[in-house]
C-alpha cells in the first residue's frame, strides 16, 4: 500500500489535534506521494502543508496545516521494510551464522535509504538510474559504501554477482553531485590485498573529499563456513606486515590530502601486537562504528577517568568482555582498582557460538558468558557491556535475556556503557551485598 503507516501519535502534538491515530496512513504531502520516511522529511519541511490521509475507517481526509518552521507534526511511522541483498559475497557474515539465532539476524539488507538513515554499509549493487537521481535530488548524504575492490571483475567475484555497474563510476557520479560517502574494504588475504588494494585506495582517494574516509577491516571467519569458498584468515604475521606497510600509506595520504583519510581497523593492530597511532590521527572518528579507533578512544578516556577516580567502599565486581580488547580493559581496571579500592575482575569470554577466531565483544553470546563464569566467585555484581545486547531489548545474539543470565549466575547483572566513564559511573552505583 502507498503512504506511511502511522505507528504512534505524540500527545499534545499537531497530529493529535488533527485527530490522526495509529493505523492511519499518510499518503501524500503537498500533492507528493510518499514512498518512505525520507520522502516525508523532504516534502514536509514547509510551514504550510496539505496532508492526504487514509484513515483506518477507509475514509480519505485532506488536512491543511500551518505551523512554525521547527514545530514537528508529532508522527512516528512504522520503519520501512529494507530492500533485501541479492549478493552472494564470499565473505558474508550472515552465511556463516549457526542455526538457532534470532530470525532477523539472517536477513541481509541492501538499501541505500538505510545507509543514509542509520549508517548501514551497502554495496550499491541494486540501484539504478532512478535511485541515483533520487539520492542527488534529495541530498541523501552521507552514504556508507562497501567497495571491497574497484577492479570491476574482482568486485563481481567478491560479491558473487555478474553484470554490476562499476562501483567507481557510481561513486564518481555521486561525488560530482557533492554527495559525501564513507567507504570500506573487507580485506581477504590473497584476493583484494596487495596491488588490488593499492588500486582501490588510489581510485577512492582520487574522489576525496566526497569520499571522505576509507576503512580497511579484516575478513571475519566463523566456525560455520560450510559449503562456502575457502578464505585465508588474517594471521598475526600477516597483520604485522600489513600494519607496517599500510599505516605508512595512511600517513602519506593524510599529508597529501590535509586530513586523515585511510584507516586500519583496530583488529589489525591487536592481532599484530603493534602500537596504535595517536588518537588525533583518527580525525573526527568517522569510522568508529566500523571498529576503527575504538581502542585508541578507550585508552584516551581511560587515562582521564583513572586520573580523577576516587576511593569507594570495598566491593567486588566482575566485568565480561570479548578476547580482543581484554588486555586494554584489564590495564584500565588495574589502575581503577588501585585508585578506588574496589576489586575488579575482568573475564575474557571465549566465543563458542561463532568459533575461537571471532574475538570482538559485540558478538559474545549469553550462553558463552554463563559458561565462562561457571564456578567463579563473582562478587557483588557482573557488568555486561551494552554492545553485547540488542538495543532496547536486553537480549543476546543467542536469545538469552538478562533475566536468564541473572538466574544462571545467581548474582546481580548490570548492563554498562562500554566506555571507561560508563564503567566508572556504574561502579559508583553498585552496593556491596553485605550492605
Amino acid at each position: 500500500m502507498h503512504g506511511l503507516l502511522i505507528y504512534h501519535v505524540v500527545a499534545g502534538s499537531i497530529a493529535e489535534e488533527l485527530e490522526l491515530e495509529r493505523g492511519d496512513r499518510l499518503v501524500a504531502v503537498n500533492g507528493q506521494r510518499l514512498r518512505d520516511v525520507i520522502d516525508y522529511n523532504y516534502h514536509a519541511s514547509d510551514e504550510e502543508l496539505v496532508l492526504e490521509v487514509l484513515k483506518v475507517s477507509g475514509e480519505i481526509w485532506e488536512l491543511e496545516v500551518e505551523r512554525d518552521h521547527d514545530e514537528p507534526l508529532g508522527l512516528v511511522f512504522v520503519p520501512p521494510e529494507p530492500a533485501h541483498c541479492g549478493n552472494k559475497c564470499i565473505f558474508c557474515f550472515v552465511h556463516q551464522l549457526p542455526k538457532g539465532l534470532r530470525k532477523p539476524l539472517y536477513v541481509k539488507d541492501e538499501d541505500y535509504r538505510l545507509s543514509f538513515l542509520y549508517g548501514n554499509y551497502v554495496t550499491l549493487s541494486n540501484i539504478g538510474r532512478d535511485d541515483i537521481a533520487r539520492i542527488v535530488e534529495q541530498r541523501l548524504s552521507p552514504l556508507y559504501v562497501s567497495v571491497h575492490a574497484t577492479n570491476a571483475v574482482l568486485r563481481e567475484k567478491l560479491l558473487g554477482r555478474k553484470g554490476l555497474m562499476p562501483i567507481i563510476e557510481i561513486m564518481a557520479e555521486l561525488a560530482r553531485a557533492r554527495i559525501t560517502m564513507h567507504a570500506q574494504v573487507v580485506l581477504c588475504p590473497g584476493l583484494n590485498d596487495g596491488d588490488e588494494l593499492r588500486r582501490t585506495v588510489t581510485d577512492l582517494a582520487s574522489l576525496y573529499p566526497w569520499v571522505a574516509s576509507l576503512a580497511i577491516v579484516p575478513v571475519g571467519l566463523t566456525a560455520h563456513r560450510k559449503g562456502l569458498p575457502p578464505l585465508k584468515p588474517v594471521t598475526a604475521s600477516y597483520a604485522r606486515e600489513f600494519v607496517r606497510t599500510w599505516q605508512q600509506e595512511a600517513d602519506r595520504l593524510c599529508r597529501e590530502l590535509g586530513e586523515p583519510f585511510l584507516f586500519l581497523a583496530d583488529e589489525f593492530f591487536i592481532k599484530a601486537g603493534e602500537p596504535f597511532p595517536p588518537l588525533e590521527s583518527y580525525g573526527e572518528l568517522p569510522q568508529i562504528e566500523n571498529g576503527v579507533g575504538m581502542i585508541p578512544l578507550f585508552l584516551d578516556q581511560a587515562e582521564r577517568v583513572a586520573r580523577r577516580a576516587r576511593r569507594m567502599r570495598p566491593r567486588t565486581v566482575t566485568l565480561v568482555t570479548g578476547e580482543s580488547p581484554y588486555r586494554f580493559l584489564a590495564d584500565f581496571l588495574q589502575r581503577l582498582e588501585t585508585k578506588t579500592g574496589v576489586r575488579l575482575v575482568p573475564v575474557a569470554v571465549p566465543n563458542r557460538l561463532f568459533g575461537e577466531a571471532v574475538t570482538v565483544t559485540g558478538l559474545v553470546a549469553g550462553k558463552d558468558i554463563i559458561e565462562a563464569l561457571k564456578g567463579r566467585e563473582l562478587g557483588d555484581a557482573v557488568f555486561v557491556p551494552d554492545v553485547m545486547l540488542k538495543e532496547g531489548e536486553g537480549v543476546f545474539l543467542d536469545d538469552v535475556n538478562l533475566e536468564q543470565l541473572r538466574e544462571s549466575l545467581g548474582t546481580k547483572v548490570e548492563v554498562v556503557e562500554a566506555t571507561p566513564q560508563g564503567i566508572y559511573d556504574a561502579l559508583r552505583a553498585v552496593r556491596p551485598r553485605r550492605a
